[in-house]
């Protein structure tokens, strides 16, 4: 009997302290890393949502031009007003216009959604002659819900691209409100 109990005593093991101390390193390193993953992740939304805009309004763009024949991008002004911008589409009824009958298509999906989940507009005015005609806009992180609405008139140019709040906008052929960093024609 004597002799079980000096050899579980012998027997090699972690002390307490140990293992507090390989748990506190574990806490430290997952303290530094998921703030980044956080972060990375709202990043990969922004840039999904600016992605799928420059898709779609590349395409509605090149529609606009083989419709009209004449299509100015870019802007001299400050500000942009999307309030001429009066009817709204869904994805599937701009789908609609990107691809007609005779097989011509722009793009083969116009997606419904950005990167948050929020719901993309898209608006244009009632001629497309006008000009101010297209307009795609998400809302950001928190779907519009600062003062700004797709009807807003915007200061052109970039915010923070860590503010995910922010309101991404193209319009007519470039990029009114993005993230800085990102090319806008």
């Amino acid at each position: 009997m004597m002799r079980n109990l000096t050899r579980r005593r012998g027997q090699k093991g972690f002390t307490l302290i140990e293992l507090l101390i390989v748990v506190a390193i574990i806490g430290i390193i997952a303290a530094i890393l998921i703030p980044n993953l956080l972060d990375a992740l709202q990043k990969a939304k922004q840039k999904r949502s600016v992605g799928d805009m420059r898709n779609v309004g590349a395409a509605w763009f090149s529609w606009l031009t083989d419709q009209v024949g004449a299509a100015a991008a870019g802007a001299a002004a400050n500000t942009y007003d999307m309030g001429p911008l009066a009817t709204t589409l869904t994805g599937d009824e701009l789908l609609q216009t990107l691809y007609n009958a005779s097989g011509i298509f722009y793009i083969q999906e116009v997606p419904n959604r950005d990167g948050w989940g929020g719901t993309y507009e898209y608006l244009h005015a009632p001629s497309p002659l006008d000009p101010q005609y297209m307009a795609i806009w998400s809302g950001g992180r928190d779907n519009g819900d600062d003062s700004q609405t797709a009807a807003s008139s915007y200061t052109m140019g970039p915010f923070i691209a860590t503010d995910y709040d922010q309101d991404i906008v193209w319009a007519d052929g470039f990029f009114v409100r993005y993230p800085a960093g990102v090319q806008v024609q």
